[in-house]
């Protein structure tokens, strides 16, 4: 199947998508619960004997990602979307011209 048309069929179902989402997300937090379907005894500090909590660190993680990289991002990375449009040129001050 081509990677363009798999992406609309998945668009145009998109809440269906997102609802096997949360189901299959939901499950792994349930089985992560029954302690005969995860083993934890090798765990190294006791927050990883919790049931989902690398889901749940690993959820934190990724907003703490996403909200540094766009505090990052706004304080001189990204600039306005007409950078790149054509500017008038001007000449350096003090300088030779070519």
């Amino acid at each position: 199947m081509n990677l363009i048309k798999l992406i609309e069929f998945l668009r145009h179902r998109q809440k269906t998508v997102i609802w096997i989402a949360g189901a299959v997300l939901a499950l792994v937090v349930v089985l992560d619960a029954i302690p005969a379907m995860v083993d934890k005894e090798h765990a190294h500090t006791p927050p990883e004997h919790w049931p989902a909590f690398w889901a749940g660190f690993g959820f934190v993680a990724c907003v703490v990602i996403i909200l540094v990289s766009k505090w990052f991002g706004h304080l001189g990375i990204m600039t306005r979307e007409d950078y790149y449009e054509d500017k008038p040129s001007v000449a350096p001050k003090g300088g030779h011209h070519d």
